[in-house]
């Protein structure tokens, strides 16, 4: 089975970039804005990294799961599946930066074969990052400058660019090749290729025929990757998923609880309050409200 790579580089989940048309992604979150704190798994082409400021939180990259306390961090490399939860559903505050390729210039000669040797398929797929390490704890300390300058007033996207290929440049000193599990296993293509088809299609019904299709497998199969690579079938990943988008846009846009529901592809309002319900245990308006007055968004 060949490598999909390159077919799905565009495919995948669109992060909701701070600026337009510069593709630097840098915010605060917490732990307790998903459904059962747990965000839904997911891939994208930036590396990612997170710094974890209160509480902890458990990560999966990959079929492999780490843990996180306060004061550590982690780096995911560019295209793996991966997500942040509670186990114990606790809550958590972190930082979390992502880097899309393109600001590196990775269509020029020299950004390509970085970006290829370094944060490719056959490159470790995460690093832990802890104050113990003196580099480690750099790249945590640049977290929260980089943060700190996205969020001023007098914010410099020079300064930005510089900073955001610093984070490149030090964990790029550190990832060693050979090591990462996708060059290993062919099925997390298949997985990707499924789990991407949700991501483009959720506002629409959505059938398992359809996602198997997507990986090129049988319903039967599709559920046993779903179950094998993410812990749940792929209509629980679904309903997640459209769970998830819910509630970015009762977060971030004005639109109506009708409007939202049929754009994340439920069949009612009355439906999507209901799931929605079942999932937060509470009504989108309430979310809607708790998040309005919220003081960590």
């Amino acid at each position: 089975m060949h490598s999909k790579l390159d077919v799905y580089s565009d495919l995948s989940e669109r992060l909701n970039y701070n600026l337009p048309n510069f593709e630097l992604y840098v915010r605060q979150g917490t732990l307790r804005q998903f459904d059962k704190y747990a965000a839904v798994c997911h891939w994208h082409p930036d590396l990612e990294f997170i710094s974890v400021l209160e509480g902890s939180i458990d990560f999966f990259v990959n079929g492999k799961i780490v843990h996180l306390e306060k004061g550590n961090g982690i780096f995911v490399n560019s295209k793996r599946l991966h997500y942040g939860f509670s186990y114990n559903m606790t809550d958590c505050s972190y930082i979390v930066a992502a880097i899309h390729p393109s600001l590196i210039g990775k269509q020029s000669w020299a950004g390509k074969e970085y970006w290829e040797e370094k944060f490719g398929s056959n490159s470790d797929d995460y690093l832990l990052l802890t104050e113990e390490s003196d580099w480690q704890r750099e790249v945590l300390l640049s977290l929260k400058q980089i943060y700190n300058e996205m969020h001023s007033d007098t914010r410099n996207p020079l300064r930005l660019l510089a900073q955001a290929m610093s984070l490149c440049a030090s964990i790029g000193d550190h990832v060693t090749s050979g090591s990462g599990q996708l060059a290993d296993d062919p099925y997390w293509t298949v997985v990707w290729g499924m789990t991407d088809f949700i991501h483009r299609h959720y506002e629409n019904k959505i059938t398992l025929e359809e996602i198997a299709a997507a990986g090129s497998v049988c319903r039967s199969r599709c559920c046993e990757l779903f179950g094998s690579y993410l812990g749940q079938t792929p209509n629980s990943y679904l309903t997640r998923y459209r769970i998830q988008k819910s509630c970015e846009m009762l977060q971030d846009t004005d639109r109506t609880i009708s409007e939202i529901a049929v754009s994340c592809g439920f069949q009612s309002s009355s439906y999507f309050s209901y799931v929605f319900r079942k999932e937060l245990g509470m009504t989108p308006q309430s979310y809607r409200k708790q998040r309005e007055n919220d003081p960590d968004r």
